[in-house]
């Protein structure tokens, strides 16, 4: 090889691993305020099935059995229910100063939050998008790890036992706003952030109804849906993987004996190929609890987009029809 052609080489590994180092690298975790904390706190645990890190102060800290990380979501008492921050773990120890520069070009406000500050944390930064949903970008954050033979799985690849309790999801999945321009919301994520643009689906009026994204594999780890009132950002949804649609029957079997809401489903989603069901927990939250849904490998991948006609295939295939809540309920978005 020329010497020439070497340094061609070696400047095309290093926009490659520049263009790397700038982006997510996967989602961690969501933090929720919730105004019923031990009803909440109940629902979370007994009724779904997740295992309950620690619970500290006003706070307590979850994660499904299969889920590594200390914890991927959080509870925290207050007097209104709203999600106060979407984690994201960053591809490399050094992405979260090149973030800092480029938050700083942009001119958008941040602040660094200290590791040790937050439980499990290393250092962090936070800034809101467009539509104002809190983001928080880190390295590092403590795995899961117990001696407690009523927890501790003999299968190393299990962080803990399968719980047999509730629900019993296999891990988080994703979280999922209304927004009042879902196009230009997904347009920032994926610019800034390098989360990739799945699929979305349009109206005939060629207004973007919904866009899915993710940055690993998976159908999405975040989802922008239409505000149908138009008036700001708001949360729609968590949500949580079954391993199959015997145990989604379960569950929703399992939410009715517990006098827990169904809004919507049994259904499948035409977009991601999942089956799902839709609640709200004690404090007013959405949560989804899905199975299936399609993979991507493709690094070209490109949107596949779901045009007027055959939309409404794509939020359900089976011909069920959501409540007009669904496109219009959320709780709030914290600062």
């Amino acid at each position: 090889m020329s010497k020439i052609s070497e340094e061609i080489v070696k400047e095309s590994a290093q926009v490659r691993l520049d263009n790397y180092l700038r982006t997510v690298a996967h989602l961690g975790h969501v933090e929720i305020s919730v105004t019923k904390f031990e009803e909440s706190l109940w629902f979370y645990r007994e009724v779904m099935g997740l295992e309950v890190t620690e619970i500290e102060g006003d706070r307590a800290y979850l994660r499904a059995w299969q889920d590594f990380d200390h914890h991927t979501l959080v509870l925290k008492a207050a007097d209104v229910s709203e999600v106060n921050r979407v984690g994201w773990r960053v591809s490399a120890k050094e992405t979260l100063e090149l973030f800092e520069k480029q938050l700083t070009k942009m001119n958008i406000e941040f602040n660094w939050v200290e590791g040790g500050s937050k439980k499990a944390l290393g250092d962090a930064i936070h800034f809101t998008s467009p539509s104002g949903i809190p983001i928080e970008l880190y390295w590092e954050k403590e795995l899961f790890v117990t001696d407690d033979p009523k927890l501790k799985s003999p299968l190393p690849s299990h962080p803990s036992k399968y719980p047999a309790r509730g629900v019993s999801p296999r891990r988080f999945d994703h979280v999922n706003f209304m927004v009042d321009d879902v196009q230009k919301e997904q347009q920032w994520w994926t610019e800034l952030l390098g989360i990739h643009h799945r699929y979305f689906v349009q109206n005939k009026e060629d207004i973007r109804l919904g866009s899915w994204l993710s940055r690993t594999n998976i159908a999405h780890e975040i989802a922008f849906m239409r505000n149908g009132n138009q008036n700001g950002g708001i949360f729609h949804h968590l949500a949580y993987y079954l391993d199959s649609p015997d145990e989604l029957l379960r569950a929703a079997n399992i939410m009715a004996e517990n006098g827990i809401k169904i809004e919507w489903g049994p259904g499948k989603h035409g977009t991601s190929g999942a089956q799902f069901i839709y609640v709200f927990e004690p404090s007013g939250h959405r949560v989804e609890i899905w199975t299936g849904g399609i993979l991507m490998f493709a690094p070209e991948w490109k949107p596949i987009e779901w045009p007027a006609g055959v939309g409404e295939l794509g939020l359900e295939m089976w011909g069920s029809k959501p409540p007009q809540s669904y496109f219009t309920y959320g709780t709030k978005l914290g600062k």
